[in-house]
C-alpha cells in the first residue's frame, strides 16, 4: 500500500537507525544506573513504545489499559500486576522476562525487550512503582509524554532528500511553500531560490491551506505520535544565514499563532469553504473536524467533530455553497456530510479500494473521487443518484494520490503513483494535459490562484512547476536544503 510507505519515512529513516539506536542503548543504560526512576521520564516511554499498541484506551487486551497509571495499577482481568518495592513478585515483570508462551510483548507483535528496558522497570518497581508527582493518575500518558517532547532543530543540510507531502502558492502566486523535516521551507518561484525556513514541531507536512488575509494553515504531524492543525504568519524576516531567513515556529508566537487541534496521530488533509468561513481537517483519527472561522483564525470555534468514516481521511472539500463536506478514506469510500442537519447524505463505494481525493463539481450537485484502483470518478448527490455514479472520467496507470481543483481555469488535477499529473474540464471531464518530468510519485498537488500554474511534489523531494495552458515546465525544484540542484 502507498501509505504505508508513506509512513516509514523513506531511505531517511532507515540510514539513521543504526545511529539512533546506539544513542538509545547509552541514554537507557545511562538511566539505569541512576539512583531515582521517573515514571513519566524513564519507564512512560517504554511502555509506549511496547505496550500500548495493545494495552490502549480502545479495547486493550486483558481489559488491561496502560494509558494511564491508574489503570494500568488496577490491573484487567487480574488483580494490581505490581507488587511495589517487589519487582521479583510483579506479575509485570515476570511476563516481561519470560520466556515462553507468556512472554509479553508476545512474540507475534515484537521483539522482547532489552535487558536495559526492563532493569528500568525492575528499579521503578523496586522504589516503590511511584507516579511522578506533577502527573495526574488519571492522566492521559500520551498526551503528558507529547507535552514533554521538544521539537529537533532541522538539519542546516540534508543527508537525505525530504518526501514533498505538502506544498501550496502563496495568495501572489510569488512563492511555493512545501513541507520538509520538521520544518516548512518558503521559495521563489521565479528563480527556485530558498527564501526562508520556519522549523515546526511537527515532523512532516500533509496539507497546506492560505487564509483568505494571507495566514498560513499546515496539518501534519508525527506518524503515530501525534497530528496537529496549526495557523503561522509567515510573513515576518527571521535571521539571515546565507541569504536564507529563518523563522521560530515552535516557540515564537508571532510566527505560530494558534494551535487548532491535537490529536494521537496525523492530520492528513484541510479544506476551506468558498467564502472563507469555514475550515475542515481529517486524518488518521477518522474524523472531520469543522471550525467556524467568520470572526478570524484567532476566534475559530470547532463546530462538529464529525465521525462518518471507518479508517483514514484523506481529503475533504466543502460544497460552493458551503453546506456540504466531502471526504474520501481508508475504508473505500467517499462520503458527503450535511452540515446543517448533522447527517450523511451520500456513500460512494464503487472505487472498492482507498479513495485518496474527493472534490466538488462547480455545480454542487457531483463529486469528483479518485485513489487506488487508478480511476477519477465522478458521483451524484441529488435524490435517486446520491452514491451513484455518474461515469469515469479518466484514469492513470498508477493509483491517484491527489485531487486539486481550480474553478477560474475550469480545471481539476490529478497526481499519481505513475509519477505524472493530469488536468482534466472540470465541467465536461474531458482530459486536457498531461504534464511529466517528476520521476517518483505524486504525493502534492496546488494550482496557484487563478490555475495558471500547476506544482507537484514528489516522494523523492522534486517540486516541479508548470504552465497549465501548454504543460511547459517553469522551474524545477529539489527540496531538500543543501541538495537541491534548481533550475528551469
Amino acid at each position: 500500500m502507498i501509505y504505508s510507505r508513506f509512513y516509514d519515512f523513506g531511505g531517511f529513516t532507515m540510514k539513521i537507525l543504526k545511529s539512533i539506536a546506539v544513542a538509545c542503548a547509552f541514554l537507557i543504560s545511562s538511566v539505569a544506573n541512576a539512583q531515582n526512576i521517573s515514571f513519566i521520564k524513564d519507564v512512560a516511554p517504554i511502555l509506549k513504545e511496547n505496550c500500548f499498541a495493545c494495552h490502549g484506551s480502545k479495547n486493550p487486551k486483558g481489559k488491561l489499559d496502560m494509558t494511564k497509571y491508574e489503570a494500568l495499577r488496577h490491573g484487567g482481568t487480574k488483580d494490581d500486576p505490581i507488587v511495589a518495592g517487589k519487582p521479583d513478585e510483579s506479575y509485570f515483570i515476570d511476563v516481561l522476562k519470560a520466556t515462553d508462551k507468556t512472554r509479553m510483548p508476545p512474540k507475534e507483535s515484537g521483539d522482547a525487550l532489552s535487558p536495559e528496558k526492563i532493569k528500568i522497570l525492575q528499579q521503578w518497581v523496586a522504589q516503590g512503582a511511584k507516579i511522578d508527582k506533577e502527573v495526574d493518575a488519571k492522566a492521559d500518558l500520551l498526551k503528558e509524554l507529547r507535552i514533554r517532547w521538544k521539537a529537533p532543530v532541522p538539519s542546516a543540510k540534508y543527508s537525505f532528500p525530504v518526501a514533498a507531502t505538502a506544498l501550496a502558492f502563496s495568495p501572489d502566486g510569488k512563492k511555493i511553500v512545501v513541507g520538509g523535516h520538521h520544518e516548512i521551507t518558503v521559495w521563489d518561484v521565479d528563480t527556485a531560490k530558498l527564501e526562508k525556513r520556519i522549523n515546526t514541531r511537527a515532523r512532516r507536512a500533509m496539507a497546506f491551506l492560505f487564509l483568505p488575509d494571507g495566514k498560513l494553515v499546515v496539518a501534519g504531524g508525527r506518524p503515530g505520535e501525534e497530528g496537529d492543525v496549526r495557523v503561522y504568519d509567515i510573513s515576518g524576516a527571521g535571521k539571515i544565514t546565507d541569504g536564507v531567513s529563518f523563522l521560530d515556529g515552535v516557540d515564537d508566537k508571532k510566527i505560530m499563532l494558534k494551535q487548532l487541534l491535537d490529536t494521537d496521530d496525523e492530520v492528513l488533509c484541510l479544506a476551506l469553504s468558498s467564502d472563507g468561513k469555514k475550515l475542515a481537517a481529517g486524518g488518521c483519527d477518522r474524523l472531520l473536524h469543522v471550525w467556524d472561522i467568520g470572526s478570524g483564525i484567532e476566534n475559530a470555534k470547532l463546530e462538529q467533530s464529525i465521525e462518518n468514516h471507518a479508517d483514514w481521511v484523506f481529503s475533504a472539500s466543502f460544497s460552493p455553497d458551503g453546506k456540504f463536506l466531502a471526504s474520501s478514506s481508508r475504508d473505500k469510500t467517499a462520503k458527503v456530510w450535511n452540515l446543517a442537519s448533522k447527517e450523511s447524505l451520500a456513500t460512494f463505494p464503487d472505487h472498492q479500494n482507498s479513495v485518496y481525493g474527493v472534490f466538488f463539481k462547480a455545480d454542487g450537485k457531483n463529486c469528483y473521487s479518485a485513489g487506488d484502483d487508478k480511476q477519477l470518478r465522478l458521483f451524484g448527490l441529488d435524490g435517486e443518484r446520491a452514491g451513484k455514479q455518474v461515469r469515469v472520467i479518466g484514469a492513470h496507470t498508477g493509483q491517484i494520490l491527489k485531487i486539486a481543483g481550480n474553478d477560474k481555469a475550469n480545471l481539476i488535477a490529478t497526481g499519481g503513483s505513475d509519477n505524472t499529473i493530469k488536468t482534466w474540464n472540470a465541467e465536461s471531464g474531458a482530459a486536457v494535459k498531461t504534464f511529466a518530468g517528476l520521476t517518483d510519485q505524486v504525493l502534492s498537488l496546488a494550482f496557484n490562484k487563478d490555475g495558471s500554474l500547476v506544482a507537484g511534489g514528489a516522494w523523492n523531494g522534486e517540486v516541479i512547476i508548470w504552465k497549465t495552458a501548454d504543460a511547459v515546465v517553469v522551474k524545477k525544484i529539489a527540496i531538500s536544503p543543501g541538495l537541491q540542484t534548481a533550475g528551469k
